[in-house]
């Protein structure tokens, strides 16, 4: 019997791993892909805290976006990857090759939610939004919102988080906290206030809590954009004159629970509250609402006029005016219009 040479041998395993080679190339090219072709879906994919990469690419196979757990596992291995997948809800499109889908993982690029708070919110109002955001009782977020300590936590002016809760459009993963949502909010609000705002706020002689007062009050009184600076102004020249501001929803602040119309006799059942600036001289001791950024910037920078009243039309806007006679005669010919159009 001849002795197959070691040549021969070596020429058959070369053989074998040639014919073999095509399909290998072709199976782990396929996997290294993507499963499937992309057709534009996207599939969502929750990742557990704490999942190994081998327990997330069980995941993808479950949602069939690779073919094998164990080849995608050890490609993140490979790539240094393993312990950097974070947790997290994903939408995935149907398909994405391993690069895709291991840059998503890595870099946490998880679907978000919006979080809008408009503008002129109070705490309460800012509280409901956030429950229902995070799925929590609106009395639990209002309490934590509420309590003295976080003034000091999160460095605002005080007197509570009132005012600080800055007008916007956020957006979080899921299963982010109350504490992570708020933390990001008053920073926004913290990010208004550059060198170039507070230079602004000592050239008029208020501090930042009083920019955000007035701000307030501005922001609860207009609904154009451009009467902002006008109505600073008009509160602005009656600070200097040692005028009360008498400003209606500082009034409806200490009322607690808005009023369609205010009447005289709801401004005297709150004659001593601190807030009631029919009675009570100055700004009130803290903002009655959060303020956008463009009342924010009226504050800083109220119109230069010498107005020091004005009265709402029937479309929203105001009318300005100098003395308490060219006011009264506003007030009446507002009236007799709106009267004229209800006939």
């Amino acid at each position: 019997m001849k002795r197959r040479s070691k040549g021969t041998g070596v020429r058959l395993l070369l053989a074998a791993f040639a014919a073999l080679a095509p399909v290998a190339y072709g199976f782990f090219s396929a996997e290294f892909r993507g499963r499937g072709t992309p057709d534009g879906s996207v599939v969502e994919v929750l990742i557990p805290d704490g999942a190994a990469s081998l327990e997330v690419a069980d995941v993808l196979r479950a949602q069939e976006l690779i073919f094998h757990p164990r080849i995608f596992d050890a490609y993140v291995r490979l790539k240094g990857q393993g312990r950097q997948l974070k947790a997290g809800r994903y939408e995935i499109p149907r398909g994405a090759p391993y690069p895709y889908l291991l840059e998503v993982l890595r870099t946490g690029a998880v679907v978000t939610r919006p979080l809008t708070i408009p503008e002129g919110l109070r705490l309460p109002q800012v509280a409901e939004r956030l429950a229902a955001y995070v799925g929590d009782s609106t009395a639990a977020v209002l309490a934590y919102l509420a309590a003295p300590e976080r003034v000091g936590e999160l460095g605002v002016p005080g007197p509570t988080l009132e005012g600080y809760l800055f007008p916007e459009t956020y957006r979080f993963a899921d299963g982010v906290g109350i504490p992570v949502i708020v933390q990001a909010i008053v920073g926004r609000y913290s990010g208004f206030w550059g060198a170039e705002e507070r230079a602004k706020a000592a050239a008029l002689g208020l501090d930042e809590r009083e920019v955000v007062t007035l701000a307030s009050i501005v922001e609860k009184e207009v609904r154009w954009d451009e009467e902002r600076p006008v109505v600073a102004g008009v509160y602005w020249n009656r600070l200097q004159r040692d005028m009360l501001l008498q400003a209606d929803p500082t009034v409806q602040y200490a009322l607690g629970e808005p009023r369609a119309r205010l009447l005289y006799r709801d401004i005297d059942s709150v004659a001593d509250h601190p807030y009631n600036t029919y009675t009570q001289p100055g700004l009130p001791p803290g903002p009655i609402a959060s303020p956008g950024a463009a009342s924010l910037r009226a504050a800083l920078q109220p119109a230069d006029h010498e107005y020091i009243f004005f009265v709402a039309r029937n479309d929203g806007s105001h009318e300005f005016t100098r003395t308490l006679r060219e006011h009264n005669n506003a007030i009446n010919r507002i009236r007799l219009d709106r009267e004229s159009a209800e006939r």
